[in-house]
């Protein structure tokens, strides 16, 4: 997952690969079959994990906003972790794939897509609460915010610098829609 993580999935080459895993090529194969099957269950553990602390963050948190502000710092702090490459796996993997890769970039549209979805769920809930404004564009609002989070992971692949993202967040509450 580091590896993929750190070069991308066409730039991680299969002897990165088999090296980070103290295994050999056709170890490799036989466990996985090819490395788009590899790539594709290390994002699934990868997802798997950051969407379970997602909906978590958004459970815990009273409102809509919070939530949202939460989800903001939270990518500021883990898209610059020392513990791991900067930014976000799914974000970053395959942003420049070439046409061969197509159906990879399709599986990460929809992991970034299903992450939209849980913000726009968590904002209609705000919305069903009466903590936003009536006639808020739930869709647009949790597009705002998507984009926001992916231009963070990219901000952070560029500079690894938490403060940075951590304005970026706080001025992107900036945009939350106030009831009068």
């Amino acid at each position: 997952m580091l590896v993929f993580w750190r070069y991308g999935y066409e730039a991680a080459s299969l002897s990165e690969l088999t090296s980070a895993m103290g295994i050999t090529p056709p170890s490799l194969y036989a466990a996985f079959g090819d490395k788009e099957q590899l790539f594709l269950e290390a994002v699934e553990r990868y997802s798997t994990k950051s969407c379970d602390a997602l909906q978590c963050l958004f459970d815990e948190a009273p409102t809509a906003r919070d939530a949202i502000e939460r989800l903001l710092q939270s990518s500021a702090i883990d898209n610059t972790c020392p513990s791991h490459p900067p930014g976000c796996l799914v974000v970053t993997s395959t942003t420049n794939c070439s046409a061969s890769a197509e159906h990879v970039q399709s599986a990460m549209t929809e992991r970034r897509d299903n992450v939209e979805v849980m913000i726009k769920t968590r904002i209609e809930q705000g919305m069903a609460k009466g903590e936003l404004p009536p006639g808020t564009d739930a869709s647009a609002l949790a597009s705002f915010y998507a984009t926001v989070i992916q231009g963070m992971s990219t901000q952070a692949r560029d500079t690894g610098d938490r403060d940075k993202l951590l304005a970026i967040a706080s001025a992107a509450m900036r945009a939350w829609p106030v009831t009068k």
